[in-house]
């Protein structure tokens, strides 16, 4: 069997780009949906909290705009923006359901913390799956 050796490098740098594409595609949209989450859940009533308050808005507009320079800003520092935010927003989000953060204790449930709690999962593995991808094929 013979293969064309040109063709080869090809299809692994196509694939690795539609890697990159949805990695960078699950990371914005696991960014976003947190954000709006937080944003909802700030003019719901969470404003009112000190701290906590001021901290779910910091986190709508930083979400908004790392899930933007995900898409925007092919480099790798909003992949680790967006790691970071994912990670960091788990983090506070089980510290406060578990022992309580800033005075806020809350629960494991509503539709709102799941959601919230399954964007950031999604953020964290697809600007971890671009992030790996982009650096191998660099």
């Amino acid at each position: 069997m013979i293969h064309d050796v040109s063709t080869v490098g090809r299809t692994r740098t196509a694939s690795s780009a539609n890697l990159s594409t949805l990695g960078r595609g699950l990371a914005a949209a696991g960014v976003l949906l947190s954000a709006d989450v937080h944003m909802v859940l700030y003019f719901d009533g969470f404003s009112d909290i000190k701290v906590v308050g001021p901290a779910f808005l910091l986190n709508a507009v930083g979400g908004i705009v790392i899930g933007f320079a995900v898409l925007l800003w092919h480099h790798w520092l909003p992949l680790l923006a967006a790691i970071a935010f994912g990670i960091s927003t788990l983090a506070a989000f089980y510290i406060s359901a578990t022992v309580g953060l800033f005075g806020v204790h809350e629960s494991f449930s509503g539709s709102q913390v799941v959601l919230a709690e399954v964007a950031e999962w999604v953020a964290i593995a697809g600007a971890s799956m671009a992030l790996v991808t982009e650096r191998r094929r660099a």
